[in-house]
């Protein structure tokens, strides 16, 4: 990538630049015209190209406002699958969009595989709880791909209360010489029938069907703001302020609570869950944030549930778990799907991840119980070292507390890294990394848009402060990227310490065009190619990013549009 002087970041010996590839989405003066299309196809030529950060291509829908700001169809969320093949968008709207990407062409040599549209579907639908009279909106939080065990791929989408499952698959044949009905589809007298047929399958124009499989609502009192899938491929967790919930994806009518910071008097509450991951390897570990700006490393074999913590991390004293008759048996808190909270026993390999308990001495006898303070009985079974959650933190000084301090303290991501030994936070001003072996401090801490604490209190009072940005790895855990304001993103070289900021915007979108770095200036002469910090446009912000997960594609979403940069070809 680039550097923020200009020069490029050492990747394998060249310089990794970036060029535009692709930009999908409606163009400002149209949205009067685009108000009556849906996921219009780009007005520019497909551009791109590039190992320099190139845009690669922007898509939009639009719905416009009085004011003219799109607003059923901003983009809420963006995703890679596994193979980086496909790539998904979510938006306000509810409906979810897929790109594919094409093969390259020897023939177009400079096309490189752009993302074309694959399908398009409505995921969610506004709805209206009558009990508690309150709207629920169709905004897709966000999507999370499972690993393709076949030809066709499944994702998880999410609004503020139900998760669904989709299946997307292809079909390019269809039966025709049925013996019941006609080839209109009308049935034919049984009576008048003088031979038998045989179907056949002939070939059709390739249709792409998406089909919701399986539906999970009703267990979330809050709005969901994470889902995550499980190495296991089996189970997923789903997250809201106060809660999360462990799932089957078998399984649609019941979930197991694992974690719950709700107190008994909501006076006492004092911070609530931003984000949530599983570990990509390791099914029982994941990890949640909140707006304290503390992240918690929880091991689902320690408890039934992960919400215990010490500021200092130390080990839990031994305790004594009771023995009974079904080896080893673990009770956990159960959401049913009316929100009634109860106690099942489960053996461990019904729930992966939980593991089996070790063996110990001073067993109790049969029927012992333990009960946790939520009032569930945590488990039965022999005894063992409970680990203790791991608690990441970092001192703040005193000196530069202020007013602000705690709400820009507040993590609005959390992502591991794809080896599965760090993980990346994003706070409102900078981007952490952690080793998960050290929970004291960071081991990096990159600074996104410093320049903006001396705008802190405009920015509370236009609620900009509040803005969750998310943070994503590339596929070699070598770089990092978030967003900022006036369609800036940041990219961070973690070898070389190396940054850039970069644009998205339709200015640059021509074909094959390298994306310059943008500096911006605090003060001070402005230098030609540099913007000032009052001209900043915080109506214009980067909040959801991603990167292929193995090359050098990124998409960002812009408002109403998806860009697509590449690293430049020369």
């Amino acid at each position: 990538m680039a550097g923020a002087g200009g020069g490029g970041c050492p990747a394998g010996g060249n310089d990794l630049q970036w060029c535009f590839s692709q930009v999908k989405g409606a163009i400002d003066e149209d949205v009067a015209e685009v108000e009556r299309r849906r996921w219009a196809p780009p007005r520019v030529p497909h551009p791109y190209r590039s190992l320099q950060w190139v845009p690669r291509g922007c898509w939009a829908c639009c719905t416009a406002s009085e004011d003219g700001q799109i607003l059923a169809d901003i983009i809420s969320t963006v995703e890679f699958n596994y193979s980086g093949d496909l790539l998904a968008t979510g938006d306000k709207g509810g409906r979810v969009v897929i790109f594919q990407r094409e093969q390259e062409n020897k023939s177009r040599p400079h096309s490189r595989g752009e993302y074309n549209v694959y399908s398009t579907f409505q995921s969610h639908e506004p709805e209206f709880d009558y009990l508690k009279s309150l709207e629920i909106e169709e905004k897709i939080n966000k999507i999370r791909w499972l690993p393709q065990q076949n030809a066709a791929h499944f994702l998880l989408s999410t609004n503020d209360k139900t998760i669904k499952l989709w299946k997307i698959s292809e079909r390019d044949k269809r039966a025709e010489g049925y013996n019941l009905k006609d080839e209109d589809g009308r049935l034919r007298d049984p009576f008048r029938l003088t031979a038998l047929r045989v179907p056949i399958l002939k070939p059709m124009d390739l249709m792409v069907e998406a089909s919701p499989r399986r539906i999970f609502a009703n267990a979330h009192t809050y709005h969901i703001n994470s889902i995550s899938v499980n190495s296991d491929h089996e189970t997923y967790l789903s997250a809201d302020d106060l809660r999360i919930n462990l799932w089957h994806l078998e399984i649609t009518d019941r979930s197991f609570n694992i974690v719950d910071i709700k107190p008994a008097n909501m006076e006492e509450l004092t911070e609530v869950i931003t984000a949530a991951e599983f570990h990509p390897h390791q099914c029982n570990v994941f990890v949640y944030s909140s707006s304290k700006g503390t992240i918690r490393l929880c091991d689902m074999r320690s408890s039934a549930l992960c919400d215990r913590h010490s500021k200092s991390v130390k080990k839990r004293p031994h305790f004594i778990e009771n023995q009974c008759a079904c080896r080893g048996c673990v009770t956990y808190v159960l959401e049913t799907a009316h929100g009634s909270r109860e106690c099942h026993q489960v053996t461990p390999y019904l729930l992966p991840g939980l593991g089996t308990p070790r063996a110990g001495r001073g067993l109790l006898g049969p029927g012992a119980a333990r009960t946790h303070r939520h009032g569930a009985v945590v488990a039965c079974g022999r005894r063992r070292d409970l680990k203790q959650d791991t608690v990441f933190e970092e001192p703040e000084d005193p000196s530069s507390r202020s007013f602000f301090s705690e709400i820009i303290s507040s993590i609005s991501d959390v992502k591991f890294s794809h080896s599965g030994r760090y993980m990346m936070t994003r706070d409102y001003l900078s981007v952490k990394v952690w080793d998960l072996n050290m929970e004291s401090r960071p081991v990096e801490t990159h600074q996104v848009h410093e320049y903006l604490r001396s705008k802190l209190c405009s920015l509370y009072e236009n609620d900009c402060i509040f803005d969750k940005f998310e943070c994503c790895w590339s596929g070699s855990d070598s770089a990092i990227m978030t967003g900022s304001y006036n369609n800036f993103f940041r990219m961070f070289d973690r070898n070389t310490r190396r940054d850039v900021t970069l644009e998205a915007s339709r200015e640059n979108s021509k074909p094959r065009a390298s994306l310059k770095p943008r500096k911006v200036c605090t003060g001070g002469k402005r230098k030609k190619d540099e913007i000032s910090v009052d001209s900043l446009d915080f109506n214009k912000k980067i909040l959801h990013t991603a990167w292929h997960p193995a090359g050098n594609v990124i998409a960002v979403a812009a408002t109403n549009n998806l860009y697509i940069f590449q690293d430049k070809v020369n």
